[in-house]
């Protein structure tokens, strides 16, 4: 799943690389969590019919229109894309309110061998981004509820597919990544467009993405600096090729460089 991510990038580079007409300015988050007011891009029509693309803010965990109560309905922050089409609470949204999360890095927990405090196996962190450094468009639906007496509520989630052969070692699931080139196609609200916008969710290619571990402070919600990103203190594993070139690579004994 995806639990948490980051928009780190200035407002200015993100608009450009998603094309949405509107300027917003907002300051850097490093850690987004579940149920705050996150950025997406959704698509609406200008008066001659044409695709246009829009920032909007809306609240990150999916409501259907359908619930009676959003404080009573569980809290959905990822859809699964293998149950899209099937799922009641996803199925119309998928086929006409498709959207794109806003995002320059997420984070995923890999479980270890060790035993917390409590007796919990252990988990670390890792920070995902794109190894070129571009934002990521990580696949939404989006809803509006509507309540008894009037009041309205946009919510959206993450759309996640299996992971890729790279990022499996670290948990067993990836938000589903937009590429820019297909971000029309995804964003198409036109009903007949959901088979080709289906055939998007896939495991990204193994080079796209790069990811390391870091500190425990993103577990922490309150944590919302650059210092959550840092890489942890632990020296990182590497595969034994690089282990047994580094030792090769080591001047002899009495070498003075």
């Amino acid at each position: 799943m995806c639990g948490r991510y980051a928009i780190t990038l200035p407002p200015e580079a993100v608009r450009r690389f998603f094309g949405y007409v509107e300027q917003p300015n907002f300051p850097p988050r490093y850690n987004i969590a579940p149920t705050q007011p996150v950025p997406i891009v959704r698509a609406g029509l200008d008066p001659s019919g044409a695709i246009t693309r829009h920032f909007s803010l809306v609240r990150w965990g999916f409501v259907p229109s359908f619930a009676k109560d959003p404080r009573s309905f569980p809290l959905i922050i990822n859809a699964r894309s293998e149950t899209l089409l099937h799922k009641a609470s996803f199925k119309m949204a998928f086929k006409r309110r498709r959207c794109l999360f806003i995002a320059d890095g997420f984070y995923e927990w890999r479980r270890g061998s060790e035993t917390g405090a409590r007796g919990r196996q252990a988990s670390r962190p890792y920070l995902f981004r794109r190894g070129d450094g571009a934002p990521l468009g990580l696949a939404g639906v989006w809803e509006s509820w509507i309540g008894p007496n009037g009041e309205e509520m946009d919510t959206a989630c993450i759309i996640t597919t299996a992971a890729n052969g790279v990022t499996t070692a670290i948990h067993d699931r990836l938000p589903a990544i937009i590429e820019a080139s297909s971000f029309e196609k995804w964003l198409d609200p036109d009903e007949a467009s959901a088979d080709k916008a289906f055939d998007l969710l896939r495991p990204p290619e193994n080079d796209v993405l790069s990811f390391f571990e870091i500190g425990p402070a993103v577990n922490k919600t309150e944590n919302d600096s650059p210092q959550v990103q840092n890489p942890a203190a632990a020296p990182q594993l590497q595969p034994a090729w690089r282990q047994e070139a580094k030792e090769a690579a080591k001047p002899a004994q009495g070498c003075l460089f």
